[in-house]
């Protein structure tokens, strides 16, 4: 209806692609405007199979920016640490398992499907995690911050469970994902997800290389990876809006 009430008394079928542009330059959302190309390039696709119209006519879609990932500040993460109960083993598991989120940049998948032997730890100050189960099966090894190690090892010197598995329930079985969700959501009120793109963001606007930031993520492209790029520009840009003078009308 909108299409028709714009080229009111003109045949639809008569349109040049020109004027159909015309139509589509008043739609500045580039979602709105897809929706719109979609029902229009259907429309005259329909036609032309049934011999109405001799010409196709089929626009390219408009290129839709992807959304910025969300994450925590560091900040953040460590205000929601301060609400965790850390002289019970359930608390204690529920520190580390934020904090190995966060330092390790791992799926919740992975770090629900770690053990032991995945952990070396070689010193208070240095330890690897050996992830074996990522996307494609592709294993790769990921360095932990000293607080996360501590955190760790605080966590399986208080288990009074003996499993192979890192992460455990109250009845000493591996920590389910819903149950992990959870706990990430209770104390963060974001999903495990975002822990793992808060490591990334905290690496990018760090001035972390991208193509490092890629290997510990595991991405096999270089493209999966660059979003994280927006938000350092975006970081940079709301930097110069708030101090620089010109951006406050003065000079």
């Amino acid at each position: 209806r909108q299409f028709q009430s714009y080229f009111q008394n003109q045949e639809i079928l008569k349109l040049q692609t020109t004027e159909i542009f015309s139509f589509l330059s008043q739609f500045q959302n580039k979602r709105t405007l897809n929706r719109k190309l979609s029902s229009i390039n259907t429309f005259y696709n329909f036609c032309h199979k049934l011999e109405f119209t001799e010409t196709n006519i089929n626009i390219p879609m408009a290129k839709v920016p992807k959304n910025l990932p969300k994450y925590l500040s560091s900040e953040e993460i460590y205000n929601g640490l301060q609400r965790i109960d850390k002289t019970k083993f359930l608390g204690l598991r529920d520190y580390a398992l934020i904090l190995f989120l966060y330092a390790s940049g791992c799926r919740i998948s992975e770090a629900l499907l770690a053990t032991k032997e995945d952990i070396q730890i070689l010193n208070p100050h240095e330890a690897w995690l050996k992830i074996r189960f990522a996307k494609g099966q592709k294993e790769r090894v990921v360095p932990l911050a000293p607080i996360a190690i501590e955190a760790l090892e605080s966590y399986l010197k208080a288990s009074p469970m003996e499993s192979k598995y890192l992460w455990l329930n109250y009845r000493g079985e591996p920590l389910s994902r819903i149950s992990a969700y959870k706990t990430v959501k209770a104390y963060l009120n974001v999903s495990p997800h975002v822990l793992r793109h808060s490591f990334a963001s905290s690496l990018i606007l760090g001035g972390a290389d991208l193509r490092i930031v890629q290997e510990l993520l595991g991405h096999s492209s270089l493209e999966t990876t660059q979003i994280y790029t927006h938000i350092q520009q975006e970081n940079l840009s709301e930097t110069i809006n708030t101090y620089h003078p010109l951006a406050k009308g003065t000079t």
